[in-house]
């Protein structure tokens, strides 16, 4: 068990005033040895006990005396006080990945600690999201072009990819007791504020047929009212487009988010940070998100999480 050192003394002034009135009627003891070896006439050894005991008893009964007092304000062990151990570090900085039930995501936090079991974050991350019931698929169709008859994988129904910037406050608190030792900290780890939802359009590769009807060609397209009936045929899909392909034509939808889960951390004390959380994520918007062309769409997504974090305090 881990100890520090302090003066009992300093604090138990009862005890100490015990101890001084101990030594002092050992002094009086010697005194009157002292004085015993002055009246016994009678002794063949009085010469020498006048000139040499009194004195040496007196000297030792007066330090035994004394040695007792100090020994009632030497140091003795006390329980160290962990509610302020944690705080030789002041901040940390901590690099997240967090895959979850339908997407992922990476971040960056920016803690202050305040004592050993708390600690406050800001929170930066760039995550996607997947519709709950999109699934990639391939096909082979009919093609006059040998070498495009079976398409690359795709989703189908698919016209927008979601992706999420976060950013929000948290809290790290640590509740076991092997938090205050080498172990695993154990706690509960919160985060709420604002996001920005990016539709990012989804282009396939489609064939399309020249105007003479005979020679087919690819083009790449995303989803409209004008293409709906190529866009949703499997036997004219080649395969997705590039994911950055939609990037000039990206939609922003604000809205809210917030987590809440279970906090593990491996050696509090150390200086650098090896955690993981298991929570569940919720992200929400003011309106349904676009994702799929032929499957219901919602404002809200649900999704529980993984995370794994590293970082550095300072």
């Amino acid at each position: 068990m881990d100890h520090e050192y302090s003066i009992v003394g300093d604090q138990d002034s009862k005890s100490r005033r015990k101890a001084v009135r101990l030594g002092v009627v050992f002094c009086q003891i010697g005194g009157s040895a002292r004085k015993f070896g002055k009246t016994n006439k009678n002794s063949p050894y009085l010469p020498y006990v006048k000139r040499h005991f009194p004195k040496f008893l007196t000297l030792l009964v007066c330090t035994l005396g004394f040695s007792l007092t100090y020994a009632q304000s030497v140091v003795q062990p006390k329980q160290l006080d962990y509610s302020t151990m944690g705080i030789l570090y002041q901040k940390e900085k901590v690099f997240e990945i967090r895959p979850h039930t339908n997407g992922g995501a990476i971040s960056m936090q920016f803690g202050k600690i305040k004592t050993f079991y708390k600690t406050n974050f800001h929170q930066f991350d760039i995550g996607y999201i997947k519709h709950p019931k999109e699934f990639r698929q391939s096909v082979t169709f009919n093609s006059s072009n040998p070498f495009a008859r079976t398409s690359n994988s795709f989703t189908y129904g698919k016209q927008n990819n979601f992706m999420v910037l976060r950013g929000g406050v948290g809290k790290k608190v640590y509740l076991s007791e092997k938090a205050k030792r080498k172990g695993v900290a154990a706690g509960v780890s919160y985060e709420v504020g604002p996001s920005i939802g990016l539709l990012v359009p989804y282009y396939l590769k489609l064939s399309r047929l020249e105007e003479n009807g005979f020679q087919d060609y690819v083009s790449t397209e995303r989803y409209s009212e004008s293409n709906k009936d190529v866009f949703l045929d499997n036997s004219k899909i080649i395969g997705p487009a590039s994911f950055f392909h939609g990037f000039g034509h990206l939609t922003a939808m604000p809205g809210l988010h917030g987590r809440l889960g279970g906090h593990f951390s491996v050696g509090a004390f150390d200086k650098y940070v090896k955690a993981f959380e298991m929570g569940v994520m919720v992200d929400a918007y003011f309106e349904p998100v676009p994702i799929m062309i032929v499957e219901n769409n919602s404002p809200v997504f649900i999704n529980a999480y993984l995370s794994f974090q590293i970082g550095k305090r300072q």
